[in-house]
């Protein structure tokens, strides 16, 4: 236990000054800030679209980017000498990148509500249903492409590579009305997409729909054995 505490404080130390952890959390807050200034009051579409981009930037970019970093640093294979299993890293970084999302959740809704007076959903249950789903979908998608990523820089590329579309079909980029039809159901069934949808149907106090529900629920256990199936210690 005392050697996980200490794997626990030493990769917490090194999180907060990897510079994607700052971009992470300010991306999604530049974004709610800028837009939120001309948002109605009573808008329902803004917040979740940024609580949307936060779960994509960590779960695509930063988190296999440091577990495939570690892999061609050798790292993982020399902790398997140690007392701390390689499985505790992975379990240490899961938790941090959780805790940093937490946080720049709680930014956004600080600012939205306490600043720009955005509305704020009245039934909190819902949204926190969809918003585990889909950061496990999307954590699900990281550690895949940690898995398969030769070394940090290629985690990186897939990460950028994968982003961009999938916040375009998931309404991110450009706002779902105003994107062609086939496109935007086509972006209903991507994990980002599923999540930024059920994440707005909850936050209007709407009951999700069942689909993105079952889309992300699926997602995350096929996804995840997949990745388990393909991960490499070094």
């Amino acid at each position: 236990m005392h050697a996980l505490a200490k794997l626990t404080t030493v990769e917490t130390k090194l999180l907060l000054r990897e510079p994607g952890s700052l971009v992470s959390v300010l991306i999604p807050l530049f974004f709610l800030i800028v837009f939120g200034a001309s948002t109605p009051k009573n808008d329902t579409v803004l917040l979740p679209m940024g609580m949307a981009i936060a779960v994509g930037l960590i779960g695509l970019y930063l988190l296999p980017t440091t577990l495939a970093g570690y892999r061609e640093r050798g790292i993982l294979r020399r902790l398997s000498t140690t007392p701390v299993r390689p499985g505790y890293l992975l379990a240490v970084q899961l938790l941090l990148q959780l805790v940093l999302l937490a946080a720049a959740t709680a930014l956004q809704l600080t600012v939205a509500g306490g600043v720009l007076g955005i509305h704020l959903p009245a039934r909190a249950l819902p949204v926190v249903l969809v918003c585990a789903l889909g950061t496990a979908a999307m954590f699900a998608v990281g550690l895949l492409i940690a898995a398969l990523a030769p070394n940090g820089r290629a985690a990186n590329g897939i990460g950028v590579l994968l982003y961009f579309p999938m916040a375009y079909l998931a309404g991110l980029i450009q706002p779902v009305a105003q994107m062609p039809a086939n496109l935007a159901r086509i972006g209903e069934f991507t994990p980002l997409g599923a999540f930024r949808a059920g994440l707005h149907q909850a936050w209007s106090g709407q009951a999700p729909d069942l689909l993105p529900l079952v889309l992300l629920a699926v997602y995350t256990v096929v996804i995840s054995a997949v990745a388990a199936r393909c991960f490499r210690w070094e």
